[in-house]
């Protein structure tokens, strides 16, 4: 993977003899070693080669945005030609536009020369553990990988930047048997830069793991009452993903449905909660250096201590609708830590749910939202008691933000997000 530099000077002069004056790419060229496993067996170990090229490139104010897999001569040939072939159908837009001069820069993140050995044996010391601590789990598929990427991004106003980053990975999908009693399938993953810590140890696996055999016996929520949900890290990240959506994304600001349209500066949330798009954050292993419009990313915060400090916009939004951009169009994730412990949550709902997952569409412009809760036991007395079934939630997703129980001392790190346990009063829970 050396030489990305010579394969970008190749396409620049591609680019220059079809005339294209003025556009943005990222080249990347990536390389996976993997170890498959099935029902708890290793069954595969692989090495593949991945390229991928992707081109903004304009023709006036009409931009064409094309990706391909193929960056040999001929393959970027096809690119520049499919680029500038989308520019010349679009629609005239003096919105579209690229950053300017960001300068050059060479950035390196994570790990570049994997020990495969030590990797292995701490995959397969996994698997020895689980059949050892956790009898009832059955692993029915895990992938352990280490990736490695270099890239290059340029723009004709005049930046470079040079990416190289490696991580391992190790994600599984398992659910838990009894004899006859079985449970729905569960997963969890993460990334790491290191094989200091047992898979075992990382995150929260041992409580999945645990959530799930404590799962092949449920019951059934009875009747339709209010209460406090308790959101695990995976489960917050998946709502704070769906807010963002709603409420702070280029999308919703242009076509205006925002509930935080102009909301910039004012509380929106309760003020325990502090959200950030962090890329430069030490716990985030290969986080953006570069956005898709061309600038240097940055450091942002979103919400401060409940307050709306950014809408979500890129370039063109920004350009769009007069309002202010940020540097950044990552998923890096980072929520504040709170001040109670998870336990000191879980003691202060007296009826509710502790919730690892849920299934249902996507929230109404009003922030409305209606799903079945997955992984989840119902709280009572400030105790975790039993695996529920079948229970709907619902609620709005403005409201449960702007009603926070307590945000936990513990946070979830998965080399990719920084999230803690948050708990939300004011949710409609509904069993039989």
């Amino acid at each position: 993977m050396s030489e990305i530099r010579a394969i970008a000077d190749s396409f620049d002069a591609i680019l220059k003899a079809k005339n294209a004056e003025k556009y943005t790419y990222t080249l990347t060229q990536s390389e996976k070693q993997e170890l498959n496993i099935e029902s708890g067996s290793f069954k595969l170990m692989r090495t593949v080669f991945n390229n991928s090229g992707t081109l903004k490139v304009f023709s006036g104010t009409k931009m064409g945005n094309v990706r391909g897999n193929d960056i040999t001569e001929e393959g970027l040939a096809k690119l520049a030609e499919d680029g500038l072939a989308a520019a010349e159908s679009a629609e005239e837009d003096p919105c579209h536009d690229i950053a300017p001069d960001q300068g050059k820069d060479v950035f390196r993140q994570g790990i570049l020369e994997p020990d495969m050995d030590r990797f292995f044996e701490r995959t397969k010391e996994f698997l020895e553990t689980v059949k050892k601590e956790y009898p009832k789990i059955n692993i029915m598929m895990a992938m352990a990988s280490f990736d490695r990427w270099h890239w290059i991004s340029r723009t004709t106003n005049g930046t470079e930047f040079e990416g190289f980053g490696g991580q391992y990975g190790f994600g599984l999908e398992f659910s838990a048997i009894d004899g006859e009693l079985t449970t729905g399938m569960n997963g969890c993953g993460f990334s790491m830069k290191d094989l200091d810590t047992p898979f075992i140890d990382m995150c929260d696996v041992r409580q999945q793991l645990e959530d799930t055999q404590n799962s092949l016996r449920t019951k059934s929520v009875e009747g339709k009452f209010e209460g406090t949900v308790v959101m695990t890290p995976v489960c917050v990240t998946d709502f704070l993903y769906m807010l963002a959506g709603n409420y702070m994304d280029s999308s919703v600001i242009i076509n205006g449905t925002s509930q935080w349209l102009d909301k910039v500066g004012e509380k929106v949330a309760d003020e325990k909660l502090t959200v950030a798009l962090n890329p430069f954050d030490e716990r985030i292993i290969i986080g953006e250096r570069g956005t898709q419009d061309g600038f240097r990313s940055e450091n942002v915060t979103l919400i401060d201590h409940g307050v709306l400090k950014a809408h979500m916009l890129n370039l063109y939004a920004s350009n769009k609708t007069g309002r202010p951009m940020i540097k950044n169009t990552s998923s890096d994730l980072v929520v504040e830590a709170g001040e109670k412990s998870f336990a000191e949550l879980i003691a202060s709902v007296d009826r509710g749910l502790l919730m690892g997952g849920f299934s249902g569409g996507q929230p109404g412009a009003n922030g409305e939202f209606s799903g079945v809760a997955k992984n989840s036991f119902l709280i009572e007395n400030g105790k975790i008691t039993e695996a529920v079934m079948e229970t709907m939630v619902n609620g709005n997703l403005g409201d449960i933000f702007a009603n926070i129980r307590g945000i936990s001392k513990e946070q979830l790190c998965d080399g990719s997000t920084v999230v803690p346990y948050i708990a939300f009063d004011g949710i409609i829970i509904s069993g039989k």
